[in-house]
């Protein structure tokens, strides 16, 4: 499968699920009523799937691993507002664990993709003598299409199928 558009990315689609998680809580009686946690965790959300969709179109491998950090900080970003609203309240324990971990998986995903654009920069710089981020957005766009299942931190070949540590 070829990854042409930022709704192919696995870490993008896991944050959007996480998003709908947090909208879940956030619209909860006692807990829309407090704006600034609400507002704060639920912008950390979208910033985590907004990032990755800009990071996507950046242009650049170098542009998208920025963006791909940004997208990193805002999980952590969601994880401390889950402490307060743990602490408030708002959610029970167990809906704290789940959704905890969930910011690990998703912070995973990206940290995978980030290592595996790095890795391809490399290669790229040793192949062409080019650095990464001066190849256009075609090779970006080529190598990403390799990424289609990219779960966890481990990667597989599009080519090969077999499974590749990052």
């Amino acid at each position: 499968m070829k990854i042409s558009r930022f709704e192919d990315l696995k870490c993008w689609e896991e944050g959007r699920v996480l998003a709908r998680t947090i909208y879940g809580f956030a619209n909860r009686k006692g807990f829309r009523r407090d704006f600034r946690l609400s507002d704060q965790i639920t912008g950390a959300a979208i910033s985590i799937i907004n990032n990755i969709s800009e990071g996507f179109d950046a242009g650049s491998k170098n542009e998208f691993i920025r963006f791909l950090g940004y997208a990193r900080r805002s999980c952590s970003e969601v994880q401390n507002c889950l402490y307060v609203s743990l602490d408030q309240n708002y959610i029970e324990e167990s809906e704290f664990r789940n959704t905890y971990e969930h910011c690990e998986k998703v912070r995973k995903m990206i940290d995978g993709m980030i290592r595996y654009l790095k890795a391809d920069k490399h290669r790229d710089d040793k192949e062409t003598g080019q650095p990464g981020n001066r190849r256009t957005g075609k090779l970006v766009t080529r190598r990403i299409g390799e990424l289609a299942n990219l779960r966890t931190g481990e990667l597989a070949n599009s080519r090969t199928g077999e499974p590749a540590n990052l």
